[in-house]
């Protein structure tokens, strides 16, 4: 008959004492309090392998941080695992690898990973103001939790105090960027759905605003405003370069001299400063490369054709020409981007080729190969609407309210 083990009692667990080597008191069922020469005691539960069959040991936890009861515990849910041919090392050190998985794959470092990929496709300015934007409003947040522990209705409610203060365009691009950070986690192998796929339609859709615009008989008004206006002549020549060239006010602002292709009158941006990310190339008239001289004449050496007023190492800003509309009185009625508009407007009521004139804004044709064609042919096309349109400046401004127009008497003499 076999000997029947007499479980321990927490007196003889606390007065049990170090010998020579080591040894254990068993308390039965595979449950022994091993006490090691230098004192430490520490809970072992032996048990049989379920497949190899072979004896092992797994370490509970040390005594008196775990007691006698919580180590009976422990040692009867191992039972109950093998119950089931679950190795309990195996199940222990599967639950210690899911809790490292969340801790190394949080919020925070899941978009960490996938910024570094996302920012090498965009411009830095975009990368720099996304990173920003998600800092902000969602990782101050919610940075620390597992990404496979985020839920919806867990982010809606980080994200509605500023649906409130109307800002939906800010929470759509986050539910955006939101979404890729998933796809990414998906793809990667973290997780095994994207549980924020429609988080966007919870939020009511921002209002399209387009860009304010004064009609195209109130062109004149505008020039007659900017030849008085109290600003900056390197300003009022950025204005009138904008305005003549049809461009956006980032691609304006950051004119480079070696952009300038002044023997075949052309103005060559290169992909990486284009919205779309396609290079664009702008016929040159009389009058933007009048401009150009008169700029050449005011501005100090500097790459850019716009330097900024406190370094000539770097352009003007972006929002210049839109801060001089304001304090012309053209606040609500024309911004600096919306003189892409007041073009558009009128050239498309003078009947000129829709497919040209979209062209000559460098709106992305979705047929690339339309597209190529473009390029090509339609070069030649847009110089006709290009020079049409600096006239039609010109004549708006009666030769004299404009930079342009009096350099180009000052040429003709």
């Amino acid at each position: 008959m076999a000997n029947k083990t007499t479980p321990l009692n927490a007196t003889q667990v606390d007065k049990s004492k170090p010998k020579e080597k080591e040894y254990s008191l068993n308390d039965g069922n595979g449950l022994a309090l091993r006490i090691k020469p230098i004192g430490t005691k520490v809970w072992i539960f032996n048990y049989q392998r379920p497949i190899t069959k072979k004896r092992a040991n797994l370490t509970l936890g040390k005594y008196p941080a775990l007691s006698l009861a919580k180590a009976r515990t422990k040692a009867i849910e191992a039972r109950e695992l093998l119950v089931d041919d679950i190795d309990p090392k195996d199940y222990r050190d599967e639950q210690l690898q899911s809790k490292q998985t969340k801790l190394n794959n949080t919020l925070q470092i899941v978009f960490d990973n996938w910024y570094a990929v996302k920012k090498t496709s965009i411009k830095e300015l975009t990368a720099r103001k996304l990173k920003q934007r998600l800092d902000k409003y969602l990782l101050s947040y919610m940075g620390k939790s597992p990404i496979n522990e985020i839920t919806a209705p867990q982010t809606i409610k980080v994200l509605q105090p500023l649906a409130n203060e109307g800002k939906l365009e800010t929470v759509g691009r986050i539910c955006r960027n939101l979404n890729e950070i998933m796809t990414f986690a998906v793809n990667t192998g973290i997780i095994e759905h994207n549980r924020l796929a429609g988080i966007g339609k919870a939020f009511a859709a921002p209002k399209v605003t387009n860009q304010a615009s004064l009609k195209p008989e109130e062109l004149p008004k505008l020039l007659t405003a900017l030849n008085y206006a109290s600003i900056k002549l390197i300003t009022r020549c950025l204005i009138e370069w904008q305005l003549h060239t049809m461009t956006r006010p980032s691609e304006a602002a950051g004119t480079r001299w070696d952009e300038i292709d002044i023997d075949n009158q052309l103005w060559n941006i290169p992909e990486e400063r284009m919205k779309k990310g396609r290079p664009h190339t702008i016929p040159l008239t009389a009058q933007t490369l009048a401009l150009l001289q008169t700029i050449k004449s005011i501005t100090p050496e500097s790459e850019f054709v716009f330097p900024g007023h406190t370094s000539r190492k770097k352009h003007v800003s972006s929002q210049t020409a839109n801060k001089a509309l304001e304090r012309m009185g053209f606040k609500g009625q024309q911004t600096s981007h919306g003189l892409r508009a007041l073009a558009s407007t009128t050239l498309n009521e003078q009947g000129f080729d829709v497919d040209v004139i979209e062209a000559a804004l460098s709106h992305v044709d979705k047929d690339k190969v339309r597209s190529a064609y473009n390029r090509t042919d339609y070069l030649e096309r847009r110089k006709v609407v290009m020079n049409w349109w600096s006239n039609h400046i010109i004549e708006a401004s009666n030769g004299f309210n404009s930079i342009t127009g009096l350099q180009a008497l000052r040429v003709a003499r």
